[in-house]
């Protein structure tokens, strides 16, 4: 009698198990593209791309966008200031290098046409969520959203 109800539990159990396989591997398919992993973006093109973020504080806010043409890359800050209204901004110029593994690597070299002593650095993951083309700062984890998405 024991051997009967464990083979029958067993059997349920299996059966319950294989119906919630479909289930754990799509939660698990949307925890990967959260995390950027498992994404096949090498063929992704990103040429003519413009990504912004944008920061608010109290006093000020701060868009920043980093614009992708060729090899070639441009990064502006622009600066508004809420008490006075007035925009400020300073516009980078530099390359970038792009690896298999969805990582650009950007350096910024020259501020408004003319060298600079400490270039701008900054290496940013491209992850892909819901259609969307993202850049995600791997040292502060800010999110570059494409233009076009908006």
């Amino acid at each position: 009698m024991k051997k009967t109800f464990f083979i029958l539990l067993f059997g349920i159990l299996s059966f319950s198990v294989k119906a919630q396989y479909g289930s754990i591997d799509a939660i698990l398919s949307r925890l990967e593209e959260k995390q950027g992993f498992n994404q096949e973006l090498r063929t992704e093109n990103i040429d003519d791309k413009k990504f912004v973020v944008i920061k608010d504080f109290k006093d000020h806010t701060e868009r920043n966008f980093i614009i992708i043409k060729g090899k070639n890359a441009t990064y502006v800050e622009m600066f508004d200031d809420k008490a006075t209204g007035k925009s400020s901004s300073n516009v980078f110029s530099g390359d970038f290098v792009r690896t298999r593994k969805n990582v650009i690597s950007f350096r910024f070299d020259k501020l408004e046409g003319k060298k600079i002593a400490i270039p701008i650095t900054k290496t940013l993951l491209m992850t892909k969520q819901k259609k969307i083309l993202y850049l995600v700062d791997v040292n502060t984890k800010e999110r570059w959203i494409d233009e076009v998405s908006f």
